[in-house]
């Protein structure tokens, strides 16, 4: 009984230290920003797919930045290829990136890992662009990709998509939404808790009269 019950209190005692131990370096707005919205999502995932419209127009209901982040899971095959070609069109713009994941989200019932390169060419060509035939030769964008997946871990994800609204309020930085139909509701919740942006008061310039 003795040694259960120490076993018992040494599990308890780690499952604190994870609690303590959490990554939040990536639950924070974007400079300049004092709301925003966090996802970790996987692009074979259908529940991201279907959460996808909904961010988006909560992106523009509050005129707030989308940061997304990669959380690939082990049992989708075509998933980190995906992440990795949409990481090649960031570098060719931000907006193109964004516009492929959308597409991918969007198309995502007829791609599977055979024909992935052909979904992405097709994309390619209608953004008058070429995918080249190695996008990642040295493997930079795939080592993005996965240091993404990590830092997601370290955060506590344990799900696709996990989504947080997160603020510059040191009241609440950032909340965990639970479920998607729950998501205007929390970024209502942070809103209120912002302080109050400063006043700017105009400085009195002294005026000396000409003699």
């Amino acid at each position: 009984m003795k040694t259960k019950m120490v076993r018992l209190l040494a599990m308890v005692m780690v499952m604190a230290v994870a609690g303590w131990a959490q990554d939040t370096s990536a639950l924070h707005p974007p400079a300049g920003s004092r709301l925003a919205l966090v996802v970790f999502e996987d692009l074979e995932c259908p529940a991201c797919a279907s959460a996808d419209p909904l961010l988006l127009q909560a992106e523009r209901a509050y005129g707030i930045p989308l940061v997304r982040h990669d959380f690939i899971l082990p049992q989708h095959h075509w998933s980190k290829e995906a992440h990795i070609i949409a990481r090649y069109l960031d570098t060719q713009s931000a907006q193109l990136g964004e516009q492929f994941r959308q597409y991918i989200f969007a198309n995502q019932s007829a791609i599977y890992k055979a024909n992935l390169r052909s979904w992405a060419d097709k994309f390619a060509a209608a953004h008058h662009t070429a995918l080249p035939a190695f996008y990642d030769p040295a493997g930079a964008l795939k080592a993005k990709v996965e240091a993404d997946t990590a830092l997601g871990v370290g955060t506590g994800v344990k799900h696709t998509p996990t989504i947080w609204v997160v603020s510059d309020s040191k009241q609440m930085p950032f909340v965990e939404v639970p479920e998607n139909s729950k998501l205007f509701e929390t970024i209502e919740k942070v809103k209120s808790a912002l302080p109050a942006a400063p006043v700017k008061v105009a400085e009195k310039k002294t005026v000396t009269k000409k003699k």
